[in-house]
């Protein structure tokens, strides 16, 4: 029979590798309470992947890629009753699978799964990923799966499995009233478990209107969260979202499990690795000097025809 210390060490292990205990920074104590982002490879050892997510975008580094076209959005204009819950490191809103998306370089159809924020302190820098050093108020996750899955825990198997659009926001000086519905009903899942109905809501209205949509960064990455598969093929939208202070400091309102206020809820930026960020501002670029060289073609074509 195994010593008390020895069979101490091995539940403290069994309770770590089960992923129970991971935890944001902003979480972690002086006692090691929990797993923080430094060490969730400990926790899964995809995290520990050399194509994770978040990363820092550097824009002079980036390639234009004319096959990034915009999106084609399918049901993000309905209206529908969402199950919207403290899952105990974010708020999520679960999704209708009627609503999908295609275009973009996608490699199919991907229908969606669910929707998550990541944010700072009272209002403070929060987003995941960050362009050429910033860190935005904060980040929206909208998950897709492709159609033929049936769950996120098959997708993942698949390395273009999942598509994930990213939302930044910015602070603005006057409130964004369409997030009103999401963010009065902060006040009924303070706690981890609690979930309660957003009811007549779109995915259109938390999002840019779709013609300030074409402009948006194109990597291959993973989830943010433990397991951290890295399944995800990425597109960050450049236009920022505007909510103003008030809006963005209600996040902070809610709770993590041990009661203290949910803050921070971001990883830290990964390693590139030698992963290429491409830049969708390509294709409009080329489209613009096609139609120049066409203009000037035809321009030069009816000079001569009136010269003759």
């Amino acid at each position: 029979m195994l010593p008390l210390p020895v069979l101490f060490l091995l539940a403290s292990s069994m309770k770590i590798v089960s992923g129970a205990d991971w935890c944001y920074q902003s979480q972690v104590t002086c006692n090691h309470t929990c797993t923080g982002p430094d060490a969730w490879g400990v926790v899964s050892q995809h995290c520990s992947g050399r194509s994770q997510s978040p990363v820092n975008i550097v824009t002079r580094r980036i390639l234009p890629d004319e096959r990034l076209t915009p999106f084609h959005f399918v049901g993000y204009q309905e209206t529908f009753h969402g199950r919207l819950t403290n899952i105990g490191h974010t708020v999520q809103l679960d999704l209708p699978s009627n609503i999908t998306i295609k275009g973009g370089n996608l490699a199919a159809s991907y229908k969606a799964v669910q929707l998550h924020l990541h944010w700072g302190k009272d209002g403070g820098p929060g987003s995941e990923h960050t362009i050429d050093g910033e860190k935005f108020s904060m980040e929206m996750h909208i998950v897709h799966i492709k159609e033929q899955y049936n769950s996120l825990s098959q997708a993942v198997r698949d390395r273009t499995g999942v598509a994930v659009l990213g939302f930044l926001f910015q602070e603005s000086a006057s409130a964004n009233k369409k997030f009103d519905p999401l963010l009065n009903a902060l006040k009924y899942i303070p706690q981890p478990t609690n979930s309660t109905t957003l009811r007549g809501v779109s995915l259109n209205m938390f999002i840019p209107h779709q013609s300030n949509m074409t402009k948006y960064f194109r990597y291959d990455g993973s989830l943010t969260t433990p397991n951290c598969d890295e399944a995800v093929v990425w597109s960050l939208f450049e236009n920022a979202i505007p909510l103003s202070r008030k809006q963005l400091t209600a996040f902070s309102q809610i709770r993590f499990s041990n009661g203290e206020p949910m803050v921070r809820t971001y990883r830290p930026v990964q390693p590139l690795n030698g992963r290429q960020v491409y830049y969708s501002g390509g294709h409009v670029a080329l489209v613009s000097t096609a139609l120049l060289i066409t203009s000037m073609l035809v321009s030069s074509a009816l000079s001569l025809h009136t010269t003759a």
